[in-house]
């Protein structure tokens, strides 16, 4: 599976510690887009979908949640719950954030500009488009 989790860097310091996103070198693409998702009711799931061009890094501001990724092939869930740690998304990745802890924060940074085209909302069409014959 096209994922990864990536450590950014951190300094840590006494009066509170920092980490740093950098295009093209912390994330290994260039950002054209940034947003973050938050109060998130309890049982509520978000994503469900995939790309064909665009490239996420996906990091857990506060809190935590999970990440289901799926490439038609095989799944996988991942959990995010360290400020420092992102998760490299590709294209062609069905995903679905869920169990998200109260008060958490998503960030994610995105390879593209909003595209509607670029979404892939309907499983079956997603098992389709990646030449999955389940």
């Amino acid at each position: 599976m096209k994922t990864t989790l990536i450590d950014l860097p951190r300094i840590t310091d006494p009066r509170g510690n920092l980490t740093v996103a950098e295009e093209l070198d912390t994330v290994p693409f260039d950002i054209k887009r940034a947003y973050w998702v938050y109060d998130v009711p309890g049982g509520e799931s978000r994503g469900g979908h995939a790309h064909k061009r665009l490239k996420q890094l996906v990091i857990a501001l506060s809190g935590s949640f999970h990440v289901m990724l799926d490439n038609g092939f095989e799944k996988q869930t991942v959990l995010l719950n360290h400020p420092w740690q992102g998760l490299l998304i590709d294209i062609n990745t069905w995903r679905t954030l869920d169990d998200f802890s109260s008060g958490a924060v998503c960030l994610v940074l995105a390879s593209e500009h909003y595209d509607e085209d670029d979404y892939i909302y309907d499983y079956d069409e997603f098992l389709k488009y990646v030449g999955c014959t389940k």
